[in-house]
């Protein structure tokens, strides 16, 4: 059946290819959950540059209005500033069209609550129940509020990260930064933050047309210009952002790319380091089942705990909010710093970086060969779900005598500390396999081991 393939609605929200699966009817018809959801209260509407933005946007309006939201449209900007808005403006909650590091044909709905956090589970699972049971909140034409325009959410953003760090020593330094945008949201506020904080900026891909150069997610195999540029310029630092700019990888100033890990490592090195100097008592770190064991590497210099928590923004604030954590987020290249606000945000993991760098004096392909080492494989193996099942199934029987952690797919945890971590993506049709050991060799006996169970060798 057409669209069947490239659909998916689940807890992290609703995403399709546009003119197959994600149709104007649907988006209408989630918008008119959202607001069922929310008992037609204001709700901040933010997108990316992707080129089917104006339909979706429109569809989503559409679907709100009729529920008699008040929408607050706050135009192209990255997810984290959507959530910041919806926390500073009182909101009843907030969506974003975006699909975030997906290619350009396809588009998204991520659904944020009235505290600036994406929907817990039990709160998605909750709204996907409104959308099956088609019973919506309408109202008559005469409750229909108009759309407001808020044209100060990009510079509330800005502010509130800068306010994060000591601008003026990182000023100082006058870093020379070449920032990829990808022309997706980061274009419209990225170059322009790096000013703010001093730096010699030199912009590529930072027309947010929603034409992306290149593949939006920011893995090494996709930073292949951002690298060459670094080295014409002679920068400092690159960094990268993907379509809805709150994911960030980092290119070294050798003009090498850093694993999308060492994005959160570093702030966690800095934010760690910063608390115990200011005498400040210890306070955990969470990050998800997926991210390098770097981190307990970085807390243990300070005496901090790491919490593991599920894959998934909600999931790790979630944690975060519950142990009082000081630091956190994904290996995907997401920080979620709590003083700005607790959602992954490039801009706080750039900020974060500088100021890092602006404190050791030290150049980051420096910062970064004095860590520890580690050798990651991160593969999307075409599967169903049903096959994805069977296999995780198996793994559980046949490492019965290995630590394990089932909360989330199964990770693999074995005594030289290399690990495997096989789950069912909520995203695509494929078996998400994450792989790390301390040496190349180890990380690829087990990934292939792990991948003869997927296509029975």
């Amino acid at each position: 059946m057409k669209g069947v393939q490239t659909l998916k609605i689940s807890i992290s929200g609703v995403r399709g290819v546009v003119g197959d699966s994600l149709t104007p009817t649907l988006l209408v018809e989630f918008a008119q959950s959202f607001g069922t959801y929310t008992n037609g209260g204001t709700v901040v509407l933010g997108t990316d540059t992707r080129t089917s933005r104006e339909m979706a946007k429109h569809a989503v309006l559409a679907g709100l209005a009729a529920t008699g939201c008040q929408v607050v449209d706050i135009g192209i900007c990255p997810v984290p500033t959507v959530q910041l808005a919806v926390e500073r403006l009182h909101a009843a909650g907030g969506i974003c069209i975006t699909a975030s590091h997906n290619p350009v044909e396809w588009n998204a709905l991520k659904f944020i609550r009235s505290d600036g956090v994406f929907l817990s589970t039990y709160q998605a699972e909750e709204l996907l129940d409104i959308y099956h049971q088609g019973e919506f909140r309408l109202v008559d034409s005469a409750s229909i509020p108009r759309v407001r325009f808020y044209a100060g959410a990009l510079e509330d953003h800005m502010r509130a990260v800068i306010s994060c760090v000591d601008a003026d020593l990182v000023r100082q330094r006058r870093f020379r930064v070449v920032a990829d945008c990808c022309n997706g949201a980061g274009s419209v506020v990225t170059p322009e933050f790096l000013s703010r904080l001093g730096c010699d900026v030199i912009p590529i891909n930072a027309e947010p047309n929603g034409l992306f150069p290149h593949p939006p997610e920011p893995l090494k195999e996709n930073l292949g210009q951002l690298c060459a540029a670094v080295k014409e310029y002679d920068a400092d630092l690159g960094v990268v952002q993907d379509a809805d700019a709150d994911r960030l990888a980092l290119v070294s100033d050798q003009g090498e790319p850093l694993t999308e890990e060492l994005t959160v490592s570093l702030a966690t090195w800095l934010v760690l380091r910063r608390r115990q100097r200011s005498g400040l008592p210890p306070a955990p770190v969470v990050v998800n089942l997926s991210t390098t064991s770097l981190i307990e590497d970085i807390a243990g210099r300070y005496g901090y705990a790491v919490i593991r928590s599920l894959v998934g923004e909600a999931n790790v604030v979630e944690a975060m909010k519950r142990s009082g954590a000081v630091i956190g987020g994904e290996g995907n290249g997401g920080v979620i710093w709590p003083d700005v606000h607790y959602g992954r945000d490039s801009l706080a993991g750039i900020a974060a970086v500088l100021q890092l760098l602006a404190e050791e004096r030290k150049p980051i392909s420096a910062l970064v060969g004095s860590l520890p080492h580690y050798h990651m494989e991160k593969l999307k193996e075409p599967c169903t779900s049903e096959r994805a099942q069977q296999v995780l199934k198996a793994l559980k029987e046949q490492y019965a005598g290995v630590r394990m952690d089932t909360r989330d797919g199964v990770k693999l945890m074995f005594d030289d500390g290399a690990w495997v971590h096989a789950r069912a993506s909520r995203t695509e049709p494929v078996l998400r396999l994450i792989v790390e050991a301390r040496s190349p060799a180890r990380m690829a006996e087990l990934r292939d081991r792990i991948r003869s169970h997927i296509y029975g060798g």
